[in-house]
């Protein structure tokens, strides 16, 4: 036996019997309307100003953006191939997966570019295509390495990671570049012997001999980029991939060029017939301009050093007045604008203004076009009023910069009489996770009053309007707004047995409406809503409103006072307390300057007492988190550089001769912060990066150099003085050169093209790095020489003695 008593017509709901009086049923159409209707609007949408219905998709965490874009473009195809007559096929206004695929394919190129450059340079110091294979052999086996790696480890190719090769392909040839340069000089010197030893022999020998420069340059590279793991929050997530690609590939290249490269020079070079030959025409004459600038620096070495601590001093005293900012602007492609009306407006009059908002955005020339979202679902993932408006716009290419069109859309939407916010999808994600408010700064006043709150957000807002560089600037849309205020009266309601929280959901119930049941109609099903109709919610009709008590049904007025009054539109707490939220946006400019402003602002008031007593400012934003990460740096650079000292005073036993390699860190900060300022780059936490990066990658040729000296008196007869500092670098010009310029140059695809997606944060790293590299290759031509020269004596005589009585046949 089947009961079936379930229907989807309105004629049978309407004749459901709801109460029964003196005999006779009361049925529900009596007593109320049954109807089909839509259910209650709260947004709308546009599409180039005509009605279109916005679909957003969001990928699940774990999912790979590019594969699901793909699938939901084949979904999107199939559909439009059923669509009914007048609807246009639907069309893909923004997607994520063409910034990262963007991304990938620049980075990808500048890989590639930075490998071609790294094979120029290197083939014009060596003039060898045999030196020049071996060495770039380096690159495809550690990239081959590299990616193994990730295979295995379950890790992603994405931009950062791509970016870690990107600013490591120069320095993967490093190593192997050290090690071919040593084996063919050894092999160029054994062939002018009466009686030449055997060639594995030289090789073997050779290659111990640089062996453990390498090594200990390697380590340091690796050891000095670890701390960085230690990076929380957005910037820990964005580089900490760079970082694991970076150490990798470097580990995997210090590996090549102890295994693979010897091997290959076996077999390559023994039969070279440039083994009689000298140095390259280039070489040669770099050789001829050391020796003379050597042989002129030592008599002029005083002044010569204190002319370096004087420019490191200079180059470390500016970098408090660089701008600073969290992170580069990235360059989407697209655009988001946020529209905000007064509370209470109309959804009709909020999707006028928006259609008008639409054709403003769409007069930009750079425009292709514009999705419009007029209120959000209350349980979207930002669920807004109808009074807010969200625009997606995509952007084509332009010979206008990207600050440029903002303004112009910024001074097109300023006859709207809308508060406005224009930025990119990404930096307001990233703005509303830092501080929960769509906008580069937020200032949020805290106090109980609201109407205090009120005055105070609109008393700094005109302070904050006289600032320079302020844009987007509006206050939290808490206004008071009419209200119909129902005042439950316990007396009465205790007199008429009547519970308040039993009347107030009643109340609830009938004016917000109530889901009761759903009708089931095929596989579709529909809400069966309860709700007072719009004529049944004035104030007389409101006060008419029977309430169920045991005694029967009474008035709502009997029961509670209702009258007509002003209220908050929203109340807004955080940490308990009520706030009301002052958000601005900067024009591009420095950001670190418009906060020092605002922060000046805030202390006048405070001077002048014009906050009251328990209430109090919190400024927060992107630059809150670049304050926190530059003083997690700055100590992160300090772990770095002791683990350095640590790394070659346990190599060297002596301060002095450490202090001497780790000279080059100051040396190349001359050059990182010249390049900052040549490039008009603000320091970020990419700049940082690049700064804490960079004191590994100079240490090398500190290392090269002094190592040499100490071989060259320790195994090749030499005596400490002049004429064996002069040997030595002239020595160890040519890899000292090398590895420099090959480093340095592989970043010159990252160097142009500043603002290209993907190469948005790695710019700043590269520009660093790159200026670093500069000069203390430059630098250190001179300045090692003359401070080994000067204080490397002793600390020489005492290593020699120790490793004597040791009888260690390890080359430093």
């Amino acid at each position: 036996i089947r009961q079936i008593g379930r229907t989807s017509r309105i004629e049978d709901l309407q004749n459901v019997v709801v109460a029964v009086k003196n005999g006779q049923p009361i049925l529900l159409r009596q007593v109320a309307e049954v109807k089909l209707a839509a259910a209650l609007k709260r947004g709308d949408g546009g599409y180039n100003g005509k009605p279109a219905v916005i679909l957003s998709v969001q990928k699940q965490p774990t999912a790979d953006s590019v594969t699901l874009t793909r699938e939901v473009e084949r979904a999107m195809s199939e559909l439009s191939k059923n669509l009914p007559p007048g609807v246009e096929a639907p069309q893909f206004l923004f997607k994520q997966a063409d910034f990262i695929e963007h991304s990938v394919s620049n980075v990808q190129e500048a890989l590639r570019d930075g490998a071609i450059l790294v094979a120029v340079i290197l083939f014009l110091f060596l003039l060898n295509l045999r030196t020049t294979l071996i060495s770039l052999t380096a690159i495809p086996v550690s990239l081959l390495a590299t990616a193994l790696v990730f295979h295995y480890s379950g890790l992603s190719i994405n931009t950062m990671t791509l970016g870690g090769l990107a600013i490591a392909i120069g320095e993967l040839v490093d190593d192997a570049v050290v090690g071919v340069e040593n084996v063919l000089r050894r092999l160029k010197l054994n062939s002018a012997l009466p009686t030449p030893r055997p060639v594995a022999e030289v090789i073997a020998n050779a290659t111990l001999e640089v062996r453990s420069a390498i090594v200990y340059a390697t380590l340091i590279i690796v050891l000095v980029f670890v701390p960085l793991f230690m990076l929380p929050g957005i910037e820990g997530r964005l580089f900490t991939p760079l970082g694991v690609a970076y150490i990798v590939s470097i580990l995997a290249s210090m590996l090549v060029s102890v295994t693979l490269t010897p091997v290959m020079a076996f077999y390559l070079l023994p039969k070279m017939k440039q083994l009689g030959h000298g140095d390259s025409p280039l070489v040669a004459r770099l050789k001829r301009w050391d020796a003379r600038l050597l042989d002129w620096s030592f008599d002029h070495a005083r002044p010569l050093l204190g002319a370096a601590l004087a420019t490191v001093l200079v180059a470390a005293a500016t970098i408090p007045w660089f701008p600073r900012t969290f992170l580069p602007p990235f360059n989407e492609g697209t655009l988001t604008v946020n529209i905000v009306l007064n509370p209470g407006t109309s959804l009709a009059e909020s999707n006028r203004i928006g259609t008008l908002a639409e054709q403003l955005v769409a007069g930009v020339p750079e425009v292709t076009q514009v999705g419009r979202r007029t209120g959000r679902a209350e349980l979207d993932e930002h669920a807004e009023g109808v009074h807010y408006t969200e625009m997606d716009v995509d952007l084509k290419s332009s010979a206008r910069s990207r600050e440029t069109i903002i303004d112009d859309l910024r001074q097109r939407l300023a006859v709207l009489p809308a508060a406005s916010n224009v930025g990119q999808p990404i930096s307001h994600r990233l703005d509303h996770l830092l501080s929960g408010v769509r906008a580069q700064i937020a200032l949020k006043i805290y106090g109980n009053d609201l109407d205090t709150l009120r005055g105070l957000a609109a008393e700094l807002r005109a302070r904050l309007a006289k600032i320079s560089g302020v844009t987007d600037l509006q206050i939290e849309k808490q206004v008071l707004i009419p209200q119909i205020k129902i005042h439950v009266d316990y007396d009465q309601a205790a007199r008429y047995g009547v519970a308040p929280g039993v009347l107030l959901r009643s109340l609830q119930q009938m004016i917000e409406g109530e889901r009761i049941t759903q009708i089931v109609e095929g596989n579709r099903r529909f809400d069966l809503v309860v709700r007072l109709p719009e004529s049944g919610r004035g104030l007389r009709e409101l006060s008419n409103l029977l309430i169920e008590t045991p005694g029967g049904p009474v008035p709502l007025s009997k029961l509670a006072s209702i009258e007509d009054g002003n209220g908050p539109n929203q109340v807004s707490r955080e940490n308990s307390r009520r706030r009301i939220v002052i958000s601005a946006n900067t024009d591009g400019g420095d950001m670190s300057g418009v906060i020092r402003d605002i922060r000046t602002e805030i202390a006048v008031m405070q001077e002048q007492g014009a906050l009251p007593e328990g209430y109090f400012t919190a400024l927060e934003g992107q630059f809150q988190a670049q304050e926190q990460a530059a003083k997690l740096m700055a100590l992160l650079a300090l772990v770095s550089l002791a683990m350095i000292f640590l790394v070659l005073y346990s190599r060297y036993r002596s301060a002095a001769l450490t202090l001497i390699i780790m000279g080059n860190i100051p040396l190349a900060l001359v050059g990182s912060v010249v390049a900052l300022w040549i490039s008009g780059q603000p320091l970020s936490v990419a700049a940082l990066v690049g700064f804490i990066t960079l004191t590994g990658i100079s240490t090398r040729n500190g290392i090269l150099k002094i190592s040499h000296y100490i071989n060259l008196c320790a195994f090749g007869g030499e005596a400490f003085g002049k004429k064996m500092i002069v040997r030595g670098s002239l020595e160890r010009l040519t890899p000292v050169l090398m590895t420099a310029l090959v480093a340095a140059f592989a970043l010159v695809p990252l160097l142009v093209s500043a603002d290209a997606p993907g190469k948005e944060v790695l710019h700043p790293v590269a520009v660093v790095i790159f200026g670093g590299l500069v000069s203390s290759t430059l630098l250190d031509t001179v300045l090692t020489p003359l401070m080994f020269w000067r204080w490397g004596q002793k600390p020489l005589e005492t290593l020699l003695e120790v490793k004597s009585r040791g009888n260690a046949q390890e080359s430093f």
